[in-house]
């Protein structure tokens, strides 16, 4: 990529996601962080020490800032003619509005997943990117991470056979972090619309819209559902069902995993067990672990988008459609719960 120009990165919103792409920019090519924006005027001087999150490592991270623009103004941050792309890691409910502004400027944009707290709001994202100069691409990090890109690879191609079924958890303690936020499910949506929609949107990656979902939860922290199991009804009609909670008692920590059973093999993940994390079951072999040693799902989606830029082609992996769709879903799940039937996907 090194015939190809640097673009300048602008972040607005600087909680643990920001922190998260941060530290990604780091080991993707052909872009540079240039300037941070946050209107509370916290963490513009570089310090994210105080931020932490669920994911990877919590070591103290101080960006240097010799070359970083600061910014409590998103509107002026938009005016810099040298910022090329923004990336959105605000609230969920100021992704709209951002989103929106970003794009009429004529920056590339990329927004943190849910795309939008409602269906509607996210249609907005999708019309307005649909007629904008710049690129827009929804940070759907589990298209990306090495063990579901694999997987994706493994159910296009049927080199096991179909699918027979499907099992993906997300499971987690509360969030320690932004609690004014997360823990309010007029915000944030529950673990459903924010932790839960990671799943939802790779089971659309890999086998379509559903034609209908019957899901059950409850709320226990935030107002909204907390945690969600949900069967998805495809045709011609594979078992696929998704659990995902924030629900679980403090000190459980985080996990992530799954089963598929094809019709010659099974692959079973789960993130608790670290370099034994991936293992498939293949008919005819041995049991076997799969090191696939390559980036996170942070690294992959941040290095597609800016090299999607670099070669002037849309991203298409994923779409401002795609984070509508997953959204869609989510709500259709949450009016399951609501009324106790089968909600088919419009």
């Amino acid at each position: 990529m090194s015939q190809y120009r640097t673009f300048n990165v602008g972040l607005v919103g600087l909680g643990f996601m920001a922190v998260t792409h941060l530290k990604a920019y780091q080991k993707v090519p052909g872009v540079r962080v240039a300037a941070l924006c946050n209107p509370s005027g916290r963490h513009l001087d570089g310090d994210f020490s105080s931020v932490f999150g669920n994911i990877g490592s919590n070591e103290p991270f101080r960006l240097p800032m010799e070359e970083v623009k600061t910014f409590t103004s998103f509107q002026q941050m938009l005016n810099d003619p040298e910022i090329d792309i923004i990336d959105i890691c605000a609230p969920t409910l100021a992704h709209p509005e951002l989103t929106i502004a970003a794009l009429a400027a004529g920056k590339h944009v990329l927004c943190e997943k849910p795309l939008a707290r409602t269906s509607a709001e996210a249609l907005r994202i999708v019309e307005n990117a649909a007629n904008a100069r710049g690129f827009f691409m929804p940070a759907m990090c589990l298209r990306f991470w090495p063990e579901y890109a694999w997987l994706k690879e493994q159910i296009a191609g049927e080199k096991f056979g179909k699918v027979l079924s499907a099992t993906f958890r997300r499971a987690a303690e509360p969030p320690g972090w932004s609690q004014n936020v997360f823990l309010d499910g007029k915000k944030s949506g529950g673990a459903l619309l924010d932790l839960h929609i990671h799943d939802v949107d790779f089971i659309a990656h890999c086998f379509g819209k559903p034609r209908s979902v019957f899901s059950s939860g409850y709320s226990k922290l935030s107002g909204a559902i907390d945690h969600v199991v949900t069967h998805y009804q495809f045709e011609p009609g594979s078992l696929i069902t998704a659990e995902g909670t924030w629900a679980l008692t403090p000190g459980f920590g985080f996990q992530a995993n799954y089963m598929v059973n094809f019709e010659r093999a099974t692959a079973d993940f789960d993130s608790s067990r670290g370099p034994d994390a991936l293992k498939l079951f293949e008919q005819g072999q041995a049991p076997r672990k799969l090191e696939l040693n390559q980036p996170d799902g942070y690294v992959g989606e941040l290095t597609y988008f800016v090299d999607s830029i670099q070669k002037n082609r849309r991203p298409t992996l994923v779409t401002a459609v795609d984070g509508l769709i997953s959204v869609q879903i989510c709500e259709a799940e949450e009016e399951s719960i609501r009324t106790n039937s089968v909600v088919k996907i419009k």
